[in-house]
């Protein structure tokens, strides 16, 4: 199973795509989709729209996971968030993607064993789980990359219970 896990952002988007194969996690690629802080709101999101089609088209995941909007202090980014998850959405609809969407407490406790996790603790465990060299930077791509870790035991565990 493929699974795509995207860190909606209009900056920064992080995205990362992880392979489950029987019981071993392993990441394909991971990055960001970045845009300018002086480009119209209109050609930011075209730019995360356009890019993120692209990678779907390139690998074809079985499912992506989209972490659900929380902001409990800065609620100014909450829109232009909003605006970039809906775009993800919209691309996720238009590639017939299967969409999975969980809270950063359930990203945390899948990755970490710890629903309160701090950045820190969830970026060592996705090192760890992913045996990756160096630790994933920006931020955005290593909360990507548990997005995608938290999509696999999600469906794997969907899975499971259905046989």
């Amino acid at each position: 199973m493929l699974a795509l896990g995207i860190d909606p952002g209009t900056a920064i988007c992080g995205y990362g795509f992880v392979e489950l194969t029987g019981s071993r996690l392993k990441a394909l690629e991971y990055g960001a989709i970045t845009t300018s802080s002086k480009a119209r709101p209109q050609d930011r999101l075209l730019k995360i729209h356009t890019e993120l089609t692209a990678l779907l088209e390139k690998y074809k995941p079985d499912v992506m996971g989209v972490e659900q909007l929380f902001f409990n202090r800065n609620v100014t980014t909450a829109i232009p968030v909003g605006q970039a998850r809906g775009v993800i959405l919209l691309t996720a609809a238009q590639s017939n993607t299967e969409l999975v969407e969980r809270t950063p407490l359930q990203i945390k406790q899948s990755v970490v064993g710890y629903g309160k996790a701090t950045k820190e603790q969830v970026i060592y465990m996705v090192k760890k789980i992913l045996n990756l060299p160096t630790a994933p930077h920006p931020d955005d791509v290593a909360d990507a990359l548990a997005i995608a870790i938290c999509t696999t035991h999600c469906i794997n565990n969907i899975l499971w219970r259905n046989r």
